[in-house]
Formats: structure tokens, C-alpha cells, sequence
């Protein structure tokens, strides 16, 4: 109990002792300010009545905050002309402040401003001596329902700002996840979909060839058994790319690609990229695989040469073989892998564009997110 109590003082500051203090004053005033007994009930009836229409008020939606506050503040502008009580303004502006409707706020803010300011004018003119005792304490208060209004609504708004900046923080969370898992679905499908169905197409071969001809057989079983090695070798490297790929490693495994194909490297001495997010560099590297691949497959080139140009902005990544390009871009795309590769840079809200003649040039663009890095470098 002492423990949540702390932990509640520690949250709040001293504000509950500020609201106590005024909520006791208005007693006070009524005792020194006492005339006569109907007076001091009226007073004390007004007060009590404030506090429980406040709570209505402070709880209040829509069009019934145009009914409580006039009284509210009807009730603390009595309590200031009779009893020199200026202080439930105070709790007035708090309750303005609150008030997340921008028309509702701005009308309500400046009939409370118009009006304490005429009570406060009429209370020193009709009780001079009383009034000019407690005047710094009176400017404070009318200080204070000028910016007090105005600072609890921005507080207000910059929370909830916050709360959509915390949503959609999440919602870009849950897209990588969501991308991630396609990708993987796309190597899976790429990868293990052929080899599979292989495997089951050789186990039916050879249960049927198991009587009739048993070294035909074996010879399909070898082949399984090949196979199953390959795609264990193949999810194997999937695994290893779910956990991030940099560029400088994939541009080892292309110059071992291209070399084991035949075709020649060129490229500037060293290519890095740096204050890139790990989120964009790990897709520019799926993509340079990607194209890289296609180049080895489909181009007959003896020639790829790969330049990345990284300006403060903005990464630009070409591919460029002296192949034998394509002559349809539909079907190019289509049978060469570049919808996922399409797919990938515009989860990071890149572009690829596809150059024929002379050979195919793959150009892949894609923004430098700074926020993206920031917030990787305070993990």
C-alpha cells in the first residue's frame, strides 16, 4: 500500500496538494469574507455544488459540455463578486485544456478568458482593499487561464501523436514481419517446391520398378537420395539469409558465381554502402543475388559489370551484362524472377527498371531511410 502510494506521488508531482489547497479555499474565503448567514450558505452551496458538476463536466462528451461549463463558470464568477474567490478559474482552465475538440476548446477558452477578466475588473472596483491584499496571487490566476488552456490541449494533442506514432510503428513492425514471411514462402517455393515433388515422382519410379527392374531402381533411389542432399544444402543457405545479408559478403559469392560460370567481373575496387539501415542492405543483397542469378542463367554474356552510386539520399545499384537481352519485358519479368525482386524494393519504397539492348541492365533505386538507421543504432 505505501509502495503504490510512492509510486502514485512520484507520477503526479505535487498536483493533488495544489487541487487540495484550492479545493479548501473557497471555505476560507466564504469565513473572512462572512456577511451575514445567508451569505456564508450561499456560499458554501455554490462550492460544493462546482465540485460535483466538475466531475460531470470533466467526464462530459459530446454537447453537454455547452451546459455544465457556462455554469461552472456562472458559479466562479458569483464566487469571485461576492466572496473575492478568484481560484476556481483555475480549475475551470484545467477543464477547458481537456478538451480534445478544437471548436469546442478556442469557444469555450475565450468565454472563460472574456468573462473572469470583466469578474475580476468588477471585484477590485467593489472590494478594493480585499482584492489588492491577494492581487499578485489574482494576476497569477488570470496569467494562468490564459496559458493554461492552451498548454494541457498541446500536451494532449503531442500524446496522442505519440499514440499513433507508437501504432504505426507497429503496423510497419508487423509489415516486415509479413514481408519476411513471403520471402521465405518465395525461397521455399523457389527452392524446395521442384526438388520435393521431384522426390516423390522418383519414389513412385522406383516402387514400381522394385520388382520388374531392381538396378533401375537403385539408380532412382540414388537420385532421391542426391536430390534430398541438395535441398537439405538449399534450405541450409535459406536458414543463413534469414539472418541478414551484407553486400559486401554477397558481392564475395557473385564474383565466386561468375567465375565458376565463365564470366568476366567488372566492377570498381570495392563496393560498401554505408549508413544503410541492415533492413535495406539485407534486400539490395537478395536483389543483387537475384539479378546476378538471372545474368548466370538466362544472358549467355561474357561480360557483367555491377556499380553502386550512393548519394546522401538515395542508393543506385546497375546490373549489366552483354548477354543477349529480351525482347518482351512481360514475359522477362515473369520468368526471371523480377516480381519478387519488384516486390522486395518496394517494401523499402525502391524502384527496378529493365534496360534491353546490347545486353540487359538491371537499375535498382532505393532511398536512404535515416530514421531506419537511427533507430537500429539505439538497439
Amino acid at each position: 500500500m505505501i509502495k503504490t502510494y510512492l509510486s502514485f506521488l512520484k507520477s503526479t508531482g505535487i498536483s493533488p496538494y495544489i487541487w487540495t489547497v484550492l479545493s479548501i479555499l473557497p471555505f476560507y474565503f466564504i469565513y473572512l469574507s462572512s456577511q451575514s448567514t445567508i451569505y456564508d450558505i450561499v456560499g458554501v452551496f455554490l462550492s460544493i455544488t462546482f465540485f460535483i458538476l466538475y466531475r460531470f463536466a470533466y467526464t462530459s462528451k459530446g454537447w453537454s459540455i455547452y451546459i455544465w461549463s457556462p455554469i461552472l463558470i456562472s458559479i466562479s464568477i458569483v464566487m469571485t463578486v461576492l466572496f473575492s474567490y478568484v481560484y476556481f478559474a483555475f480549475f475551470n482552465a484545467y477543464l477547458i485544456g481537456n478538451k480534445k475538440n478544437r471548436v469546442t476548446f478556442l469557444t469555450l477558452y475565450i468565454l472563460h478568458l472574456v468573462i473572469t477578466t470583466v469578474s475580476i475588473n468588477i471585484t477590485i472596483i467593489l472590494q478594493e482593499d480585499f482584492m489588492i491584499k491577494q492581487l499578485p496571487f489574482v494576476v497569477i490566476t488570470w496569467i494562468s487561464v490564459i496559458l493554461l488552456p492552451f498548454s494541457i490541449h498541446s500536451r494532449n494533442e503531442r500524446g496522442q501523436l505519440e499514440e499513433k506514432l507508437v501504432d504505426a510503428n507497429k503496423r510497419i513492425s508487423d509489415l516486415v514481419k509479413l514481408e519476411e514471411r513471403q520471402r521465405i514462402a518465395r525461397d521455399l517455393h523457389d527452392t524446395l517446391g521442384q526438388k520435393l515433388s521431384l522426390i516423390g515422382l522418383k519414389s513412385d519410379l522406383a516402387r514400381k520398378l522394385i520388382s520388374k527392374d531392381p538396378e533401375q531402381a537403385q539408380n532412382e533411389l540414388r537420385d532421391v537420395q542426391q536430390t534430398a542432399r541438395t535441398a537439405l544444402n538449399e534450405v541450409r543457405k535459406i536458414v543463413s539469409q534469414m539472418r541478414g545479408i551484407r553486400i559486401k559478403d554477397e558481392i564475395i559469392r557473385i564474383k565466386q558465381l561468375l567465375l565458376a560460370a565463365e564470366i568476366e567481373f567488372e566492377t570498381p575496387d570495392e563496393l560498401t554502402l554505408s549508413n544503410v539501415s541492415l533492413l535495406t542492405e539485407n534486400i539490395v543483397s537478395m536483389c543483387l543475388k537475384e539479378a546476378v542469378t538471372n545474368v548466370v542463367k538466362h544472358s549467355r554474356a561474357t561480360k557483367c559489370q555491377i556499380l553502386i552510386n550512393q548519394t546522401r539520399n538515395e542508393i543506385v545499384i546497375s546490373v549489366k551484362d552483354n548477354g543477349i537481352g529480351c525482347t518482351s519485358i512481360g514475359n522477362f519479368s515473369k520468368g526471371y524472377g523480377l516480381i519478387g525482386m519488384k516486390e522486395r524494393l518496394e517494401f523499402v519504397n525502391g524502384t527496378l527498371d529493365v534496360v534491353s539492348g546490347e545486353g540487359t541492365t538491371l537499375i535498382m533505386m532505393v532511398p536512404i531511410d535515416v530514421k531506419q538507421i537511427e533507430k537500429e543504432e539505439l538497439k
